[in-house]
């Protein structure tokens, strides 16, 4: 193989690769998605007593939760 030859194979690999990179950043979507946590803060019905103060007496806090109170997740996609 003389030097031009493998000088011209190189070339055609490079171009090869830069197209098919060029593709797949046109394409719109990683490859590998990004993980994200999705947070949802679920607000009690009267944050002042479960709110974190500075006093001498302790807020009264339930027992027990109701569940019929508690509204749902919202939905994420």
């Amino acid at each position: 193989m003389r030097l031009g030859d493998l000088i011209a194979e190189i070339f055609a690999t490079l171009l090869a690769i830069s197209v098919v990179a060029v593709l797949f950043f046109m394409g719109g979507k990683p490859l590998w998605p990004d993980n994200q946590a999705k947070m949802v803060i679920v607000l009690s019905p009267d944050a002042m007593t479960t709110a974190s103060i500075r006093s001498s007496a302790r807020p009264h806090l339930p027992e027990k939760v109701d569940a019929e109170l508690l509204r749902p997740r919202p939905f994420q996609d």
